[in-house]
Formats: structure tokens, sequence, C-alpha cells
């Protein structure tokens, strides 16, 4: 019994060796892993410092570009206004426009006979002046036929030999 005590007790140290071996090779895939991921780690911690600074210029950007817009809307503001303004005054330039129509069609109105009598002595004028600027180009062009005969010479009297050798 002895011997088998031993060969227990050998057995044992042989299974613990075994067990040493695999969980030593155990370990050293685990410590090549962790190395893996720290070297990871340190990638991902260099890529977040450089994200951490765009994003930080970003954000001032960011601040910057809303401050500009601030800046801008409160004189759009200034412009809307003015507009404003200008849109009542306009109103107000339209109704008083609208109160001298209505009054002038009012006095129309009450002086339509007039109207009609002054359009009707212009247009006889007119055809009066018309008349008297074509009597006076009919003149004009008959002074200057008339200078125009003057100025022509006078032809010679044909004598009774020229006239029968035509």
């Amino acid at each position: 019994m002895e011997i088998i005590l031993y060969l227990s007790v050998a057995l044992i140290a042989i299974a613990f060796m075994v067990l040493v071996v695999y969980l030593s090779k155990t370990l050293k895939a685990l410590q090549a892993t962790m190395e893996s991921l720290s070297g990871t780690l340190d990638g991902l911690e260099t890529q977040m410092q450089g994200i951490t600074t765009e994003t930080t210029l970003l954000l001032h950007k960011t601040n910057a570009l809303a401050e500009d817009i601030q800046v801008k809307s409160e004189s759009l503001n200034t412009v809307v206004e003015a507009v404003k303004g200008v849109g009542g005054s306009i109103q107000k330039v339209n109704h008083t426009i609208d109160q001298v129509t209505d009054r002038v069609q009012i006095a129309a109105n009450d002086y339509n006979p007039k109207i009609a009598q002054a359009v009707q002595w212009g247009n006889v004028c007119i055809e009066l002046f018309n008349k008297w600027k074509a009597k006076k180009a009919e003149r004009e062009a008959e002074q200057q036929v008339e200078e125009l005969q003057d100025s022509l010479p006078v032809p010679a009297p044909e004598t009774r030999y020229q006239r029968s050798h035509s």
C-alpha cells in the first residue's frame, strides 16, 4: 500500500504540474491580451485628447457664431422696425391720396358741364391752330415755288427757223 500512496502522491504532483503549465500558458495569453488592450487604451486616450481639443475649438467657434448671429439679429430687428415705419407712412400717403382723389372726383362731378365746355373750346382752338399751320405751310410752299421760278434762267425765244427744223 505504500506503493499506492507513493503513486498517488506522484500522480497528484504530475497533475499539479500539468495544471501549473496550463495555468502558466493561460496567464501568458492573458498577459498578451492585456498588453494589447493597454496599447489600444493608450491610442484611444490619445484620440480622445485630439477629439477634446477639436471639440473645444468647435465650441469656441460656435459661441462666436452665436454672438455674431445675435448682433445681426438685433440689427435686423432695427431694420424690420424701420420697414414697419415706412409701411405705416406709405399707408398714410395712400389714405391721403384716396382722400384727394375723392375730393377731385366730387369737384369734377360738380364742374362736369364746365369741364366738357372747356374741352370743346380746347378742341376748337386746336383745330384753328392746325388750319392756321396748314395755311402758313401752303403759303411758304407757294413762296418757295415762286423763288425757284424767279431763279431759273429764262429760255431765249425760238426763231421760226429753229421751230421748222425741229
